[in-house]
Order: structure tokens, then sequence, then C-alpha cells
């Protein structure tokens, strides 16, 4: 999760695996994959960064995730 403001100053924390899409509209929209849209004080450029640390600091899964019928095969 990420640290965000809102434009009348309430800080909030976004589970980034929802982010759609970030832009620069001059104000910072954030899409969620449910086509929830926040807009906040944050640049664009700080969110994708904050983005990326995030995933750096992430440990990659051991494996790829299995169907229960990929086990009988």
């Amino acid at each position: 999760m990420i640290k965000l403001t809102r434009f009348n100053g309430a800080i909030f924390y976004l589970n980034i695996t929802h982010i759609e899409t970030v832009e620069a509209t001059p104000d910072t929209v954030i899409t969620l994959f449910n086509d929830r849209k926040y807009i906040v004080k944050d640049s664009a450029e700080s969110i994708a960064e904050r983005v990326r640390a995030f995933y750096q600091n992430v440990p990659p899964a051991s494996s790829a995730p299995r169907m229960p019928d990929d086990a009988n095969e």
C-alpha cells in the first residue's frame, strides 16, 4: 500500500495492486481496475516511483500459482 493525499488534505492508503492507470491531467488521477477514480495531490511521477519501490522490495513468488486441475497432470 502507498500513502496518498486527497486535495482536502485527508491522507489515505491505496492498495497498489488495484491501480490500472495514473494520469497527470494536470491533477493526478488514479484509476483502479474497477473504474473507481481518485484525484490526489501527489504527482504521477512520485506515485510511479513508490510503486516501483514497492515491487523492488517484494520477494518473487517461489512458483507460479496452479489451478486445482493442474495437480493431476
